[in-house]
């Protein structure tokens, strides 16, 4: 589906895939592996593809993005600082 809407993004502002590439500091090919949905494409590749064709990736703007980052960042303050492994052994084998 994100592939999907970068390349939508790309169609709005009229440009080519080795355009939108060049902008992003990628080759053509990556571009269209993009839009293809490979998953090869490293997802910052996807990530910075998104926001230059304007595809939003949170649903949050402004000041509630600020109060959802301070959240979460109090949130993840309270989680412990490594994860332990398990010490009772977990039959998962179905």
């Amino acid at each position: 589906m994100l592939a999907g809407l970068i390349r939508r993004g790309r169609h709005r502002r009229g440009w080519t895939q080795a355009q939108l590439a060049e902008r992003i500091g990628v080759t053509a090919k990556t571009v269209h592996s993009l839009e293809a949905g490979s998953p090869t494409v490293a997802l910052g590749t996807v990530f910075n593809a998104a926001d230059v064709t304007g595809v939003r990736l949170f649903d949050a703007e402004g000041d509630e993005l600020h109060r959802l980052r301070a959240l979460n960042r109090d949130t993840v303050g309270l989680l412990n600082r490594r994860v332990r492994p398990c010490a009772i052994a977990v039959d998962d084998d179905f």
